[in-house]
């Protein structure tokens, strides 16, 4: 990013923290395990996302927990399960559905709690180990399936399900790491986060489905992860969450960085982020070395979601 003007830095603040009677250090988890060895970690903090009462729901990896914070900050247990739930998006109709990296994709019914199967494998081929999910505004789904993959081995995927004709498309099987995605305003290219690549990819979505011409919209500056969470305004400036360097950066729709947003805590584990708020200009981002949820204010809208038009 040298090549460009320093981006301006903005401050955040704390908008809540995982209560402690929700916190065990102790508690033991597969996923910590294999991710975090020999860490005590009591939460893992990703995939916010907004309803339409305006209140805040996150995942907890380690843990298979979904959580619910109100606009006060106050948090609720909507749902535990056997799980390791990424990423989270909501439905028009008010159910969520979650990226979970053991079982797929699956369906949240927040009122009761219950998780249900919704697409678990291609063709009896189970996934990689799905990260990160989103609809465009025709309610088909795009997803990211991760795995273990990186410049070792680039074959992550990124998919596309019709929900209505049920057809899976694989739009991209050479990723290194593809974990966020969002689209541009105009629903003309996907952004991918590929994490280990630390850069974010552009695919261009052509009339007919496809892709081609896939090229590298932003690269990050180094450090010990890469690009995680995306998120659009409704200019196409594209905010990109930096898993290791404790802050998230966003740039204008031609790739130019505008701000570095700070995470305040302390922790270096800033993994998404998503607009909400009054005017919906505040991001809301997930710091999860701490777990705790950050806010910061922009200066311009974040996209409409298909879930909140």
């Amino acid at each position: 990013m040298s090549l460009y003007p320093p981006p301006q830095d903005l401050e955040t603040k704390v908008f809540a923290r995982l209560p402690d009677a929700f916190r065990d250090p102790e508690r033991a988890s597969g996923w910590i395990d294999a991710n975090k060895p020999g860490a005590k970690m009591d939460s893992f903090l990703e995939g916010p996302t907004f309803d339409l009462e305006g209140n805040l729901y996150v995942t907890d990896i380690p843990h298979g927990r979904i959580f619910k914070v109100t606009r006060d900050a106050e948090w609720q247990l909507v749902a535990e399960y056997d799980g390791w739930p990424n990423g989270l998006v909501r439905h028009r109709d008010g159910r969520f559905l979650i990226a979970d990296y053991r079982h797929g994709i699956l369906e949240l019914f927040p009122e009761s709690g219950r998780v249900e199967p919704f697409l678990t494998h291609i063709s009896s081929e189970g996934f990689k180990g799905v990260n990160d999910l989103t609809f465009d505004m025709a309610g088909r789904l795009y997803f990211t399936d991760q795995g273990q993959t990186g410049m070792h081995d680039p074959s992550g995927r990124v998919f596309r399900y019709d929900l209505e004709a049920r057809r899976l498309d694989c739009l991209l099987d050479n990723g290194p790491s593809p974990n966020g995605l969002v689209l541009n305003p105009e629903e003309t290219a996907l952004y991918v986060a590929m994490t280990r690549g630390n850069a974010v990819w552009r695919l261009p979505l052509l009339p007919d489905g496809s892709t081609s011409k896939v090229g590298i919209f932003a690269a990050l500056a180094g450090g010990v992860s890469g690009a995680d969470g995306l998120a659009v305004d409704r200019e196409g400036n594209l905010s990109v969450c930096d898993a290791g360097n404790g802050c998230a950066w966003t740039f204008s729709k031609w790739g130019e960085p505008r701000y570095r947003i700070k995470a305040c805590t302390g922790g270096r584990t800033t993994t998404n982020l998503a607009y909400g708020g009054p005017d919906n200009t505040q991001v809301f981002i997930t710091e999860s070395q701490t777990g705790q949820i950050l806010t910061a204010e922009l200066d311009v809208p974040g996209q409409p979601l298909f879930g909140l038009t």
